[in-house]
């Protein structure tokens, strides 16, 4: 109450509230994923670039239209366009381990924040294509009995993504147990 006897405005928050993707923003450790996973991505977008770009050029000599020019220039814009928003994605992917349960939290225009209960995992992943590979990477997938809850982790470091591998799997039987 103010001193005239009516109620005043509610003292004002000198924090705004975290939004929805980012509940615990205090509590949580981040972890974030290898930046050698930008290289991953560039080099794949690049494989599928050259691919575009020879067909076009095939078809530019041929025909001699213009359009195929116009095309390839398109092509090469998406390619540096593309490459500006696969910097940003990698370095957008986090994941935290709780007591119990894991976050991730991905996405550019699309923001995701999975939090996938340790009790509800039914198994765990490990993959690494050629690529991930030749930089020493691996991607951890969580599978759980719905498939929109699974959850995936790219661009770790073999030691850790055994590591979470184990750890998850454990946390996991351990939860399940007391089911």
């Amino acid at each position: 109450m103010s001193g005239d006897g009516s109620a005043g405005p509610p003292p004002a928050s000198p924090l705004p509230s975290p939004g929805p993707l980012e509940p615990w923003p205090d509590t949580v450790r981040w972890q974030s994923v290898s930046s050698d996973l930008i290289w991953v991505e560039l080099i794949r977008l690049a494989m599928v670039l050259i691919v575009l770009a020879l067909g076009l050029g095939v078809g530019w000599a041929v025909s001699g239209s213009g359009f195929f020019g116009a095309a390839v220039g398109v092509v090469l814009l998406f390619g540096v366009l593309r490459s500006v928003a696969i910097v940003r994605a990698v370095r957008a992917w986090g994941y935290a381990e709780r007591e119990d349960d894991l976050l991730v939290r991905h996405g550019l225009l699309v923001r995701r924040l999975s939090i996938v209960p340790y009790s509800r995992m039914q198994f765990v992943d490990v993959s690494a294509g050629p690529l991930e590979r030749a930089f020493g990477l691996a991607t951890v997938q969580l599978h759980t009995a719905a498939a929109a809850s699974d959850a995936r982790v790219p661009g770790l470091r073999p030691a850790e993504a055994s590591r979470l591998r184990d750890r998850l799997t454990a946390l996991g039987e351990d939860r399940a147990e007391g089911l």
